[in-house]
């Protein structure tokens, strides 16, 4: 059976860098999302997001959509056949709206990765990337920010918490948690 795992958590818990080691470790494929939101300044279109206009967007197939920090965000079907079309087991990441979907639609195809990390980590993470300072402010005391910091009631049943403050050992649960379900979808 071909599975999905989702990776959420709030900004700057390290979703991105995860979902390229997949990637690049085990060649898990992620799904690309779209989005309202500009690129930032190392982003592609189409390799990152799919940077779209409010418009364009609206004419999506999407399975998800959400709002987050003002901008649209959301995952097509299409996305998801295409990376299925190459390997058994891709990943996408959400927020823990986006994962409750998926959840109702795929059911036990999904495997729920909820990242956390430390708030001083999270921090510095979100400075170092480059996020206005203003605008890094304002992310931290979002709603949205401190949502994400814990793992919706409506999800705790199918979570696998993975924290990620030392990214020796959060490799090291990944390898424990990729290694067997590679075994079981080839």
């Amino acid at each position: 059976m071909k599975k999905i795992i989702v990776l959420t958590g709030t900004s700057g818990v390290g979703k991105t860098t995860i979902s390229h080691y997949l990637a690049a470790a085990y060649h898990i494929p992620a799904i690309i999302t779209h989005t309202t939101r500009p690129p930032r300044s190392q982003e592609k279109n189409g390799v990152d997001y799919y940077f779209e206009t409010p418009a364009s967007f609206a004419q999506q197939d999407l399975i998800e959509q959400v709002s987050y920090a003002g901008y649209r965000y959301g995952s097509s079907i299409q996305g998801l056949q295409q990376a299925w079309r190459h390997a058994n087991v891709a990943s996408i990441i959400l927020d823990p709206a986006g994962a409750q979907k998926y959840y109702e639609r795929l059911g036990q195809r999904v495997l729920f990765w909820f990242i956390v990390a430390d708030v001083p980590v999270l921090t510095q993470r979100l400075q170092q990337r480059g996020d206005d300072a203003v605008q890094l402010k304002q992310r931290l005391q979002s709603q949205e920010f401190l949502r994400d910091l814990q793992v919706p009631v409506t999800l705790q049943s199918i979570a696998t918490i993975i924290p990620n403050n030392d990214w020796r050992q959060t490799q090291q649960q990944l390898a424990r948690l990729v290694q067997p379900l590679l075994a079981q979808t080839d």
